[in-house]
């Protein structure tokens, strides 16, 4: 018997190598492991997914039972804008939900970066849920209403902040915040409702009372929503986001427009499915099902728009199957794209798991 000493302590018997310290693979996140060169055979140590990994020439894969890697995009439901009676000025528009996209190198909400990835194990239950939109104000003054919650195991997106109205009734924070109402006096100044980073940006500020007394935009996932001016014409909803994790362009969660009392038109709702303010005996609408929107601000007596309800959307490998209870997918179910499966959440609260 001999010994070659090395670096790598070890000891050599017939046929057989052993080695006096443990082997400790080269260690990479899934990000840095993307980056290199690799040819078949290579193996590392994922400390993404905690799993050693190799390399077969074409794509990485996991030793053991692989865990389902998945991309996600989360948007909570939208907040619905405020209302405000006949002898007064009018509501802002409800802030779009939280957006959280972990899909290719897509930008979350407050254009922030790309969330990480899921990594899940097959045969496990986890929790979803689909918020949904605030309910829309009555014909009465009234701050808007709160949107609700998605998540996705412990990847929660937070709802759409509710829209201020008159007197100096404060706009609600959420994902999105909800919009200033109009003044029915010049010292009343108040703040916008706060995004939350990583999830979208604030509702406007009305810092004016002039004629057609305008009311703030809510805040989108993509942009702030738009401060009130004298002219009322520019009081839109912050703009959504747009995600292709389907496999086609989609723009989500815009925030709602701000009301106009006198005259006019109601302000637009952000790109993505925003609400439109209402004006005078105009009715405001809601945000659009499924996109987390904020519903448009109403005056005159009329009820604001409501939010618009969440959405989970979860791309993975076609070698999974997704199974689910409590939930409702979209028409058609589990959607093939390229070389990915996919489904469209819309509506429960329940579980999902892979095998």
């Amino acid at each position: 018997m001999s010994t070659l000493e090395t670096n790598s302590i070890g000891k050599y018997s017939g046929n057989n190598v052993a080695v006096d310290d443990s082997l400790n693979l080269k260690s990479y996140t899934t990000t840095q492991r993307d980056a290199l060169t690799s040819v078949a055979g290579d193996t590392i140590y994922n400390t993404t997914t905690t799993k050693v990994e190799y390399y077969d020439g074409s794509s990485w894969q996991q030793t053991g039972d692989p865990k389902v890697e998945i991309s996600y995009l989360i948007i909570a439901g939208g907040g619905s804008g405020g209302s405000a009676g006949a002898s007064t000025s009018g509501g802002g528009g409800g802030g779009a939900g939280g957006y959280i996209n972990s899909y290719a190198s897509e930008a979350s909400g407050g254009n922030s970066s790309t969330a990480e990835k899921l990594y899940l194990t097959k045969s496990t239950n986890y929790a979803v849920s689909v918020g949904a939109g605030g309910t829309g104000g009555t014909t009465n003054t009234s701050r808007g209403t709160t949107g609700s919650d998605s998540y996705v195991a412990s990847i929660r997106a937070y709802g759409g902040g509710g829209a201020g109205t008159v007197s100096g009734v404060k706009a609600f924070k959420g994902g999105s915040g909800g919009g200033d109402g109009a003044y029915t006096n010049v010292g009343n100044i108040v703040s916008s409702g706060g995004g939350l980073d990583g999830q979208g940006f604030r509702g406007g500020i009305t810092t004016t009372l002039a004629s057609p007394y305008p009311a703030s935009g809510g805040g989108g996932a993509g942009a702030v929503g738009t401060d009130a001016s004298a002219s009322g014409s520019t009081a839109v909803g912050g703009a959504g986001l747009s995600s292709s994790i389907t496999g086609s362009a989609v723009t989500r969660a815009g925030g709602g427009g701000g009301s106009i009392f006198t005259s006019g038109s109601g302000a637009a709702g952000g790109s993505g499915g925003g609400g439109t303010g209402g004006r005078g005996n105009l009715a405001a609408t809601a945000g659009t099902v499924n996109t987390g929107s904020g519903g448009g601000g109403s005056t005159n007596a009329n009820a604001s728009g409501a939010g618009g309800s969440g959405v989970v959307i979860l791309r993975y490998p076609n070698t999974f199957t997704i199974s689910q209870s409590g939930l409702t997918f979209e028409t058609g179910g589990e959607q093939t794209t390229g070389t990915d499966k996919y489904v469209v959440i819309t509506a429960g609260t329940g579980t999902v798991s892979f095998a």
